[in-house]
């Protein structure tokens, strides 16, 4: 396996996606009237040693990984608000770029960690020197408290190999619920937040005009 050349496509498709997303944040934040449901975009190619972690823990076979895993490329969306996760959806589900083949809502239907995202698996097309192909990509759209939660809980994965202890776990759920309530607390005042970030924008649109 010549891992460079079996990942360049899914690095080419991350790039070009947050690009993509990025875009659509940048239109958003030159209109006057309308929030941006993008707060920002990251992604990333899943490492080797966590590709090969993965397909032995799935049994998946080295010549399935493409059409077997999922999240070889992810991108992240992240949110300020929970509704704006709602709005994000619909701009994806709009797109004719890429194909949703799936959708898994963490949002009402939560993990048993605590764990609380949307998640969509497009099929992205790729031109290659030789062809296009479609390959498969991980969209993960969070607000930025279930992302804080998500990292820590990922790095204690990671730490555990896995197998978080009992007592840890239990402090992990009450974190989750207590991100989730910040979440619905920042709901609860979200037009004003809005408010006071477009007085925020038409003062730095001012200056930037004299």
């Amino acid at each position: 396996m010549n891992w460079d050349v079996f990942l360049a496509p899914y690095e080419q498709a991350v790039e070009e996606i947050k690009i993509k997303l990025r875009g659509v944040r940048k239109q958003y934040n030159m209109s006057s009237t309308k929030h941006t449901p993008i707060e920002f975009v990251t992604g990333r190619v899943k490492p080797i040693s966590s590709i090969l972690d993965k397909a032995k823990r799935k049994n998946i076979p080295i010549e399935e990984l493409e059409s077997r895993m999922q999240d070889l490329a992810g991108v992240r969306i992240m949110c300020q608000f929970v509704e704006d996760i709602d709005a994000v959806i619909k701009l994806l589900r709009m797109r004719k770029d890429f194909e949703i083949i799936e959708e898994r809502d963490y949002i009402s239907d939560k993990k048993r960690s605590g764990y609380r995202a949307y998640h969509l698996v497009i099929k992205y097309p790729v031109q290659t020197i030789d062809g296009g192909k479609k390959i498969l990509v991980e969209i993960q759209i969070k607000t930025l408290a279930m992302n804080f939660w998500a990292t820590i809980e990922h790095s204690l994965l990671y730490k555990y190999s896995g197998e978080i202890p009992g007592n840890i776990i239990d402090r992990l759920q009450r974190a989750a619920e207590a991100a989730f309530r910040l979440d619905e607390e920042m709901s609860k005042i979200r037009e004003e937040v809005l408010e006071a970030q477009a007085i925020f924008r038409r003062k730095e649109e001012e200056q930037r005009n004299h």
